[in-house]
């Protein structure tokens, strides 16, 4: 089972200083005089006479992109060709890498002219100066998105991104042992009373208990926080707050239905378990629907249980979104670009040569995406969950969470202790880094 880009991405060092990596075209960008016109006002000069945006003379682009979206990108390339006459070369920089690489290559004149990044690294991008805003299209963005994917890309009340896809998580299970999956966690309980047979290895629910990502939904729902004001504010870490001691409180009590300790809730664990048919409900992500299918001939998708107080879980999430590199040869090609790849248009075509889950709003109404059980139920939880935070600070929670839930879970320890040692290695963290 595959990692999630956004996780990979998350548990990066978010170190500005990396290694330099080549970048394919080395004559596509360059680092701007200081005294020229900053990128960001060039569109109305270069439009002034005709009111409409166009690409610079001569203008051509680098694109920074996985391999799996390669074919996607070629086709933009070619709409693009068509419409502006710019030639468009592509090169195999997934999202997870790309911010890295572009601190060291953009300055240096050899960065990707447009790259995907996954969004958590926004704010590390913004504080090496390697992106533009996203000026030029802002109402446009932002009238085409979900506020949940904005609210992702944007920094200081400033918008970055070129949103183009989400993703989280929510629950597969086996229809043929589970016919409706409970919507409650009361409901999960009384299931594995009667399902579960330790002896046998058949357990009713399992997801990676020890592990910061795929636990969170605990606490959001709980209404609690890693950093505030919508996880820019580094000062106020919200991991031991009241609501997040419930949290952890009711997650513990969950050891009862999954008798495992953290490590030993692996991948290959549940997926074995499942495919067996020893497993009821398995939670993943997008990523993981054909591989499921392939071993469990009647799977099913719902979002995450009702927690005890009411309120939905709230699992992390991810948005990936095209970004233009701050030191472009070309910032009007290649915001044209940005907008054009990130287009409901073109939104719609990506769902339907890769499968990745659109960030247009609309398109979560649209009926041959409505009409896919499993794409409409992640578009539903997304709406109801908690873009990583992407502030430096954020590798600090990486660094301590899943310590403090092995804590909880495997050593029963008190809660608001585990939790309060976590926040105050965060802000140790914090306080050596600066």
């Amino acid at each position: 089972m595959k990692k999630p880009w956004f996780v990979m991405a998350s548990s990066m060092v978010l170190a500005l200083a990396v290694s330099a990596c080549g970048g394919g075209n080395a004559g596509t960008t360059e680092e701007a005089p200081a005294d020229e016109t900053p990128a960001a006002e060039t569109p109305a000069e270069q439009t002034a006479d005709t009111g409409e945006l166009k690409p610079e003379e001569g203008a051509k682009l680098l694109v920074w992109e996985s391999a799996d979206q390669k074919a996607f990108i070629e086709e933009v390339a070619k709409a693009f060709k068509e419409k502006y006459g710019v030639d468009v070369e592509w090169s195999d920089v997934g999202p997870d890498k790309s911010v890295a690489q572009m601190i060291t290559d953009g300055p240096a004149g050899v960065g990707a002219d447009v790259f995907a990044a996954v969004h958590d690294r926004t704010g590390s991008a913004v504080a090496a100066g390697v992106i533009m805003p996203n000026d030029v299209f802002e109402a446009d963005t932002k009238a085409l998105m979900s506020e949940t994917a904005l609210s992702a890309v944007t920094v200081d009340g400033v918008l970055y991104g070129y949103p183009y896809s989400v993703e989280t998580t929510a629950v597969y299970y086996n229809k043929d042992l589970l016919p409706e999956a409970p919507t409650d966690w009361n409901g999960v309980v009384e299931f594995a009373k009667t399902f579960n047979k330790p002896a046998e290895n058949k357990y009713a629910y399992m997801w990676p208990a020890g592990n910061g990502y795929w636990s969170f939904g605990f606490f959001g729902g709980y209404g609690a926080y890693v950093f505030g004001s919508n996880g820019t504010d580094p000062n106020d870490i919200g991991m031991n707050t009241e609501a997040a001691v419930e949290a952890g409180k009711f997650y513990q009590t969950l050891n009862q239905i999954l008798p495992f300790k953290t490590g030993d809730i692996t991948d290959d664990v549940r997926k074995s378990l499942f495919e067996q048919g020893k497993l009821a409900m398995n939670t993943s992500g997008p990523w993981d629907k054909e591989s499921f299918k392939s071993i469990v001939p009647n799977l099913g998708l719902t979002t995450y249980p009702t927690l005890p107080n009411g309120q939905p879980m709230k699992p992390f999430s991810g948005v990936k979104a095209y970004f233009v590199n701050a030191n472009s040869k070309y910032p009007i090609a290649a915001r044209l670009f940005a907008q054009m790849a990130s287009s409901e248009e073109f939104q719609k075509k990506n769902y339907q040569m890769t499968g990745v889950l659109p960030a247009a709003k609309a398109l979560a109404e649209d009926p041959d995406i409505k009409a896919d059980e499993f794409t409409a139920t992640f578009l539903k939880q997304f709406e109801n969950s908690v873009p990583m935070p992407s502030i430096p600070e954020m590798s600090n929670y990486w660094t301590t969470i899943d310590p403090a839930l092995a804590s909880i879970w495997n050593d029963n320890a008190d809660p608001k202790t585990a939790l309060d040692s976590m926040v105050q290695q965060m802000k140790d963290l914090a306080a050596t880094a600066k």
